[in-house]
């Protein structure tokens, strides 16, 4: 009798283990795939943003270039243009994006990203409006002189840009001064401006590498112009490090210097391939005219940019990857382009909700 009542208990003991783990795994599946719906709030989107410079022998600027135009390839592999814009426009979406979108869709979900949904044209546009752009002022102890002559220099090129652009400026010394986070405003960038003093010894590249990460947090265009009077000689950070950061988040760096820096061989040829690297541009100024005639050049040259994007085609490559951008037909190909020439893959993303909150990082450069 003993050994019935424990045969019976035993069976009773298992069937509540059963119903319980049961009701665990139901409770427990409906909290997993909560989880995920959580998980896909933001939207993968592979954009790789290019500002592109076309300019004939003697330098000046060829506009009215079509889409097809222009040849896009990523690692030699040929890409579609999903965006186009010239000048001051916003770029606009092309009915031809759409293969390559879902390719970088698919890509992203074979390599275990979050899953992705096809982004709509406007939410495309939003991506890719507008410039915004970061000035990095020195105002370490090279800058005693000459400080207000600068100071000029730099308002007169804020209040002439376009009124649709943002912009940001920053200063510099041993550490970086957020003056004026991007704003429209341009009575609060002047204030900024005016309200900088000369300081101690000059971090350009650890406060240049900081302002380029502020940038990779907006969408849209990104641009940083550095106006510097000297060599760096307390950075931590190497020039190579600030590039490739600049490069694979499609920001362009400008850089003005005085001939100061100029005389210096080793700081001259890191201005110059930086500048190079990310389709930026560096000028050396002699006197405070040839500094409003830097400035001046920076502002036509972003008047002048033609704005191309794509959503890259599938592609292994989690290194470095090398853009090349040529024009099409033999009417266009005794025209120069500068861009700049690749980027390093950013496992970061861009937000399309409706508010715009600033972006964690750039999806893609």
């Amino acid at each position: 009798m003993a050994n019935t009542t424990s045969s019976l208990t035993n069976r009773r003991f298992f069937s509540f283990l059963c119903a319980v783990l049961s009701l665990s795994a139901y409770f427990g599946t409906r909290m997993w795939a909560q989880v995920a719906v959580d998980q896909k709030i933001h939207v993968v989107v592979d954009l790789v943003q290019l500002n592109v410079a076309v300019t004939d022998r003697k330098g000046n600027y060829v506009t009215g270039l079509r889409p097809e135009d222009f040849a896009i390839s990523e690692d030699r592999v040929p890409q579609k243009i999903a965006t186009f814009g010239e000048g001051n426009e916003h770029g606009r979406g092309l009915a031809d994006k759409t293969a390559s979108q879902d390719e970088a869709v698919a890509q992203s979900a074979s390599q275990g990203s979050e899953s992705g949904r096809r982004v709509s044209q406007s939410e495309l546009s939003s991506l890719v409006a507008g410039a915004n752009v970061f000035v990095l002022f020195d105002t370490s102890n090279y800058m005693y002189r000459g400080f207000v002559f600068a100071q000029d220099a730099i308002a007169e090129f804020v209040r002439s840009m376009e009124s649709a652009d943002q912009v940001a400026f920053y200063s510099y010394s041993r550490d970086l001064s957020r003056n004026t986070p991007l704003t429209f405003d341009r009575s609060q960038l002047l204030r900024g401006v005016r309200s900088t003093v000369a300081g101690d010894d000059a971090a350009l590249y650890n406060c240049l590498l900081l302002t380029v990460k502020d940038a990779a947090k907006v969408a849209g265009r990104k641009v940083v112009v550095v106006f510097s009077n000297g060599p760096d000689n307390v950075s931590v950070v190497p020039p190579e490090d600030v590039a490739e950061l600049a490069q694979s988040t499609g920001t362009a760096i400008y850089m003005i210097s005085t001939n100061q820096a100029h005389l210096e061989p080793i700081s001259t040829a890191v201005f110059e391939r930086m500048t190079a690297a990310t389709g930026g541009k560096a000028y050396f100024a002699n006197s405070w005219k040839d500094e409003k005639r830097a400035f001046a050049s920076i502002r036509d040259d972003l008047a002048h940019l033609y704005s191309l994007s794509y959503y890259p085609r599938p592609n292994p490559n989690l290194g470095w990857r090398t853009i090349t951008v040529t024009l099409v037909g033999d009417r266009l190909k005794k025209y120069h382009v500068r861009t700049r020439d690749g980027y390093r893959p950013q496992p970061s993303r861009f937000s399309t909700a409706s508010d715009r909150k600033p972006l964690e990082g750039p999806v893609a450069p």
